[in-house]
């Protein structure tokens, strides 16, 4: 099978599939670079039903699906957890939705379980993603690195849909179409509607591994300059308690910052909230994805990674990447690999005024 992504099927040719399932169950910020392509493959072809399943908080992610978009969520503990609940999932997909194909954008041991189930269900073809596995390990190996940048995952996804026989131009602007910008009735019980003259500055600090966190007290530096620009707002985005308990210490610091990390607001109120973000200063991690969605810039930190890895944002620019050019660079795709010199100074080498600078261009400020 040929995993050539420019290999793109004749646009004269029918789908010969109408009801296609599309699996993505994790992660947060993978899922939510699938949308650009998955949105337009549905604009493209219209008369095809597809159907997403993903885990049922990214099930949220897709706001503003297309008509003939379904998303199923999938209890990750529950409907994964064994080949028997896989099996009846599978049964439900095709008793509920009759699912005649899979393109599989997971690429792991439970989506390749179910397409196997799916199959003995009767499903016609099943495509998979090709992960490009070798060229990553080449990417993050200690020596003798094959410092090229690798094929983007978005460009991956559209590649499994372009074998399914589904060719399409990447027509999707933003989850709230040309004007980018959600309703403010959606965010008014977290902050007020924007006022003229204001700059929103989202500040996502966080990441699952410390190969991908810039150091807190480097980063309340970078918002000391911030928050001393005139007309600033921050806001804060995170879950879990380390961030809570960290915002709280920066919302009581800063006059003029908010914290999202109190509760749940739920994808469809931050999305929203962001779209009249002017910028957001992120890690390599989900919620510069989600700032993508909504053509929000990005100006993103990286450490153990590298956007090399195919990882970076749908268009963002990467003028507005900050990061160090080191011989150990990337050590890994995750930053979940311990530092070979054990002080991560892919990060602590960061400058608080190179964010700052970064930051401050996008805003069209002069420092």
């Amino acid at each position: 099978m040929s995993h050539n992504v420019n290999k793109v099927p004749s646009t004269t040719d029918e789908p010969k599939y109408r009801n296609v399932l599309i699996t993505r169950f994790r992660l947060l910020g993978d899922v939510a670079m699938s949308i650009p392509v998955v949105y337009s493959a549905c604009e493209a072809h219209r008369d095809v039903r597809f159907v997403i399943a993903t885990q049922s908080v990214a099930s949220t992610l897709f706001v503003n699906a297309p008509a003939n978009l379904t998303v199923v969520s999938v209890d990750h503990k529950t409907e994964l957890s064994s080949f028997g609940a896989i099996r009846r999932l599978a049964h439900r997909l095709v008793d509920e939705y009759g699912i005649d194909a899979v393109v599989d954008l997971q690429g792991e041991y439970q989506s390749w379980l179910l397409c196997l189930c799916l199959r003995m269900c009767g499903v016609k073809k099943v495509v998979r993603i090709d992960k490009g596995k070798k060229g990553k390990r080449a990417l993050t190996r200690r020596r003798n690195k094959r410092m090229f940048p690798l094929v983007t995952q978005r460009d991956r996804y559209r590649e499994a849909l372009n074998r399914m026989g589904f060719s399409f131009d990447e027509t999707f602007a933003s989850i709230y179409g040309e004007s980018a910008k959600g309703d403010p009735a959606e965010f008014a019980h977290i902050a007020p509607a924007k006022q003229s003259g204001e700059r929103w500055i989202a500040v996502a600090p966080f990441a699952k591994w410390n190969g991908k966190i810039y150091p807190m007290h480097l980063m309340e530096k970078v918002l000391d300059q911030l928050s001393a620009v005139p007309g600033v707002r921050l806001f804060f985005l995170g879950q879990g308690d380390n961030e809570r308990d960290r915002f709280r210490e920066w919302t009581a610091k800063y006059a003029n910052a908010t914290s999202l990390a109190e509760r749940r607001y739920g994808f469809p109120v931050e999305l929203a909230l962001l779209s009249h973000c002017d910028v957001m200063l992120s890690m390599d991690n989900m919620n510069m994805h989600l700032a993508s969605l909504v053509r929000v810039p990005v100006v993103s930190v990286w450490g153990a990674s590298h956007p090399y890895c195919g990882f970076m944002g749908w268009k963002q620019d990467e003028k507005n990447v900050v990061q160090l050019n080191m011989a150990c660079r990337p050590c890994s795709l995750f930053g979940d690999k311990k530092c070979y010199y054990n002080d991560f100074f892919c990060l602590t080498g960061i400058q608080p005024q190179m964010v700052v600078s970064a930051v401050l261009r996008v805003l069209d400020v002069q420092p």
